[in-house]
């Protein structure tokens, strides 16, 4: 497989408006992602599967991440009238969901190949593309996405709840979700 620089600079040069970012990853497997923006995901997706050197036919797994409201404090050094003093600052960041879709090349036997797509926010804002008209599989499990997380995939051929009843009003798979003290 190709570096993820190469990859990114191919598609960024294929695929007209597309803005994307390696996101490294500390883990022990250390498989690095491609985030793309939701309004260039579907074309994305379509040069990664139609690309002859890339075909990526197979969309293995589809899963969301709830990253919350972060507030943290930062040590900061100062120099106020020549003595350097440390200051604490108060950080905060919004909130946002992701989709995390793991792709694979069955015929070339590569990948995976891991692609994001971030929400503007985890209220309001929690819209990104479907990518199940490219990769069919993707369709219950951008589904159990919605069901449990609350994403909105546009363009999906059939969102609606898959593991909660219809009536149920919340996300359990968020991280601010609390339990009801009580069940119907």
């Amino acid at each position: 497989m190709k570096s993820l620089a190469q990859l990114k600079s191919e598609i960024e040069a294929a695929v007209t408006g597309a803005r994307l970012e390696i996101l490294p990853n500390p883990a022990v497997p250390a498989q690095s992602s491609l985030r793309v923006d939701p309004a260039q995901a579907s074309a994305v997706a379509r040069f990664l599967r139609d690309t002859p050197q890339l075909q990526f036919d197979f969309c293995s797994n589809v899963t969301g991440v709830d990253w919350p409201e972060r507030t943290e404090k930062v040590k900061l050094k100062q120099v106020v009238d020549g003595a350097e003093q440390e200051i604490e600052e108060t950080r905060s960041s919004l909130g946002f969901l992701e989709v995390v879709y793991h792709l694979y090349s069955v015929a070339l036997k590569d990948g995976p190949l891991i692609l994001r797509q971030r929400t503007v926010n985890r209220s309001d804002d929690c819209r990104v593309a479907s990518l199940t008209p490219i990769w069919r599989s993707c369709e219950f499990q951008e589904r159990e996405v919605f069901d449990l997380f609350g994403v909105q995939f546009t363009d999906h051929p059939d969102l609606r709840r898959i593991l909660m009843w219809d009536g149920f009003v919340d996300h359990p798979m968020r991280k601010d979700y609390v339990e009801p003290d009580d069940y119907e």
